[in-house]
């Protein structure tokens, strides 16, 4: 819960520039991953799950600036 809260303090700081980059990095992780769980199952499969949630909160973010 907390890493959430801190995640999304941090989004606010960030400018769209970096938003935009950072949500690139973490898609591209993200595939890598799941291409990864594919071939051999993960250690820990949840870490798919918290990456996914975190472009989902990267991106809901950027669009929030956008319509303001």
């Amino acid at each position: 819960m907390a890493k959430k809260i801190d995640f999304n303090k941090g989004l606010k700081e960030m400018s769209e520039a970096d938003l935009k980059a950072r949500i690139q990095e973490d898609e591209l992780r993200l595939k890598k991953l799941e291409f990864a769980h594919a071939i051999s199952p993960l250690e820990n499969p949840m870490s798919i799950r918290d990456l996914r949630r975190d472009v989902a909160r990267l991106k809901t973010e950027l669009r929030t600036r956008e319509l303001a």
